[in-house]
């Protein structure tokens, strides 16, 4: 290695010059992502600042990342909803029984949907990816051209009527059922799988494993961040869901989601003028507020599955 007397001055000022090209590039960098994170932040803070302030100050607009006049009476008026103050609007619309009885239906069809859906997918994409299985490709090409091939919204009519003769309509397990396999998710599997070594499985079965244990002990702990990724896109779906509630379910409360009240409240929540006093919150507060509640589970969520997202796959003591 040369020493530094043996660095020319041009070569030295050229590294100078080429240092302070990459300052301006990442200056550059830094500034747009600064900017595109305000731009993303800037609507959830706002919604905030609505939710937590007092209603009829409000009504005026005006509010950008604080609230003017700090007020919790609109996640009051969601949790602790008034007859009166609901007769306002016309028609006793958000029925406290039906919203409690909402999150409880959104929670366990999140737990119960995300388990089974990844643990299906996960078991279809391991068979995918294992080079002895027979029908491999003929199975990954006739899915990848159904996935490309969709009806639209034409096949609703005759899947109401399987779901129907299935008895899957009026009941929780349609939720569950129909949404266990996506083919999008089994190929980001497979793919992922596809990486690891095959040294590892045939280690395991020179040591008497079987498939079973070659995919909970040595293959699964591998691919946590892709179960992690994987998992999150499941949650999300299950939790934002509300158009399968209303098209299966509509008909018996007893199996409705949280976000299908929050829409039929949205709906009928309109406010005749000169309704507006001081007992009465305005529609946009009580919507932020809503909001919030019910991004609040994926916030806390969230920050447990990030650091599986930039993971990469560390596999050591393998020589291929």
């Amino acid at each position: 290695m040369a020493g530094s007397e043996s660095v020319s001055f041009e070569k030295i000022k050229r590294r100078k010059k080429m240092a302070a090209k990459d300052k301006i590039f990442y200056v550059f960098i830094y500034a747009f992502f600064v900017i595109f994170a305000v731009v993303i932040l800037y609507p959830l803070v706002n919604m905030l600042a609505y939710s937590l302030n007092e209603h009829l100050d409000a009504f005026s607009r005006g509010i950008h990342l604080l609230p003017r006049k700090w007020s919790l009476e609109n996640y009051g008026k969601l949790v602790f909803p008034d007859i009166t103050i609901l007769k306002n609007y016309g028609e006793f619309s958000f029925r406290y029984r039906f919203f409690i009885q909402g999150i409880a239906i959104t929670v366990l069809r999140t737990a119960i949907g995300t388990f089974t859906a990844l643990t299906a997918n996960a078991f279809l994409a391991f068979i995918l990816s294992r080079k002895k299985f027979l029908f491999k490709s003929g199975l990954s090409l006739f899915w990848v051209i159904a996935v490309f091939t969709q009806g639209g919204i034409v096949p609703l009519i005759p899947t109401y009527a399987l779901y129907r003769y299935l008895h899957l309509n009026g009941s929780f397990w349609v939720y569950i059922i129909p949404g266990m396999i996506s083919i999008l998710y089994v190929m980001a599997i497979r793919t992922y799988m596809k990486s690891i070594p095959d040294s590892l499985e045939e280690a395991a079965q020179l040591e008497g494993a079987g498939y079973m244990r070659i995919f909970w002990n040595i293959i699964s702990p591998l691919c946590k961040p892709v179960y992690a990724a994987i998992a999150l896109f499941i949650a999300s779906y299950h939790w934002n869901a509300w158009f399968d509630a209303r098209l299966y379910n509509r008909f018996d409360p007893y199996y409705t989601t949280l976000q299908f009240e929050l829409m039929k409240f949205f709906s009928e929540l309109s406010v005749p003028p000169g309704v507006e006093s001081n007992n009465t919150p305005t529609p946009y507060t009580v919507k932020a507020a809503a909001y919030i509640i019910a991004m609040i589970p994926v916030i806390i969520v969230y920050p447990f599955f990030q650091k599986y997202f930039v993971a990469g796959l560390k596999i050591s003591g393998v020589k291929e």
